[in-house]
């Protein structure tokens, strides 16, 4: 898959303090620990079935992000959550404001994200366009790309507007009731965080949000709603 932080990704809503260096943390954060294009294995939660990797792109100092987890839903839930989109705060690592901007149609919308920074920091806000892919008999998998519109909107101080949060996220249906969520991706926050300080947290974001959504796929509201989903997910 070519770049997918996965329905996501703010990089600067994590406060670093001197705890955070232990040696392994370090190691992250040396630029060039890791062979260029190569994906590297930084978290694997093995109770919770999620796995992050980090690679160091050639002629990049941001640093591209995948994830992989195994979730106990399926493509209905998913779809539910994906479509609330007032709610992607709930879940959605370091974000204190999500609002639809526009329905292109059941397969493209447009919104908007703030995302937290630490004290002292401005906080991020990006316009987003998720485009669907659905799932079909010859297609056994739901694709969303998701892409940053740096220039969409003006920008509003203090706000200071996010380059790229650009991944395609792939949801395949496994086993029984189980849903592989694949996500590929990079952020940049724009503005002069250090490139070191977004690495940090590359893989910390993605994990954060697979944990955010296995919180979200038991709650009642997704998994036994009814209504009808205002986007297509499954043709």
């Amino acid at each position: 898959m070519k770049s997918i932080k996965y329905p996501l990704i703010a990089l600067l809503g994590f406060t670093i303090n001197n705890h955070a260096f232990a040696e392994n943390a370090l190691d992250d954060l040396r630029e060039n620990n890791y062979s260029k294009n190569e994906w590297r294995l930084s978290k694997h939660d093995k109770r919770h079935d999620i796995k992050v990797y980090i690679k160091n792109e050639d002629g990049q100092k941001i640093r591209s992000f995948k994830v992989e987890a195994l979730l106990d839903t399926n493509i209905e839930t998913l779809s539910r959550i994906q479509s609330d989109i007032e709610n992607y705060s709930r879940w959605y690592f370091a974000t204190l404001e999500t609002k639809l901007l526009k329905k292109v149609s059941d397969k493209e919308y447009i919104f908007y994200m703030v995302h937290d920074a630490p004290y002292g920091n401005p906080d991020r806000d990006v316009i987003m366009r998720a485009v669907i892919e659905p799932m079909t008999k010859k297609r056994p998998y739901v694709q969303i790309k998701m892409e940053a519109l740096p220039t969409y909107l003006p920008v509003i101080p203090p706000y200071v507007r996010m380059e790229a949060e650009n991944y395609i996220a792939r949801w395949t249906p496994v086993g029984n009731n189980q849903v592989l969520l694949e996500a590929e991706g990079f952020v940049n926050p724009g503005g002069n965080a250090p490139s070191w300080t977004v690495n940090f947290i590359q893989g910390k974001g993605p994990y954060a949000n697979m944990m955010g959504l296995r919180r979200m796929i038991n709650l009642p509201k997704y998994n036994e709603a009814q209504t009808p989903i205002p986007f297509t997910f499954v043709e």
